[in-house]
């Protein structure tokens, strides 16, 4: 039989975040996505490179993408190259504080880079993500949009609401 005193340091215990120095593998059953979907971006200033035809927007950068936000201070946007491509969008490199957010799950860096043809977000730069109360952070974050899966790479640090008060 478990004593009072015991129980309690145990709870105590469980409600500590977790620490994990390797990988954590997370449902990310909000970030399921239809990369394939347009993707309409708004910022304050463009700035078109025609030699490596690239452009960058700055300033307050808000992409959208169906149900997917994402917000930047600077983003990198490079195009498909080729006979067979019409000017489609293939990586955007996001950089000056990142925020991703879809549903109720929101992830935030210091740099992202979305593959458009993969359908793969890789945040790099105190990552953080919240799942509802939940928290996690890490030193990276890949997510796969088409599957609602990723993985948390380096120093993991989690909280987990455990619906106690």
């Amino acid at each position: 039989m478990i004593k009072r005193a015991h129980l309690a340091a145990l709870l105590l215990v469980l409600s500590f975040p977790i620490m994990a120095h390797a990988q954590a593998q997370i449902a990310f059953g909000g970030l399921k996505h239809d990369s394939s979907l347009p993707v309409e971006i708004a910022a304050d200033q463009l700035n078109v490179d025609q030699a490596d035809g690239s452009a960058t927007f700055v300033g307050n950068v808000q992409i959208s993408q169906g149900s997917m936000r994402l917000s930047a201070g600077k983003v990198r946007v490079e195009y498909e190259t080729g006979s067979d491509t019409t000017g489609e969008i293939s990586r955007l490199l996001a950089t000056e504080g990142v925020t991703l957010v879809n549903g109720a799950e929101a992830a935030q860096s210091s740099e992202a880079i979305y593959t458009i043809s993969t359908g793969t977000i890789v945040m790099t730069g105190d990552v953080i993500l919240t799942q509802g109360q939940n928290a996690l952070s890490s030193d990276k974050l890949s997510v796969d949009l088409r599957a609602g899966t990723g993985t948390m790479d380096g120093r993991v640090k989690s909280i987990i609401q455990t619906g106690g008060n």
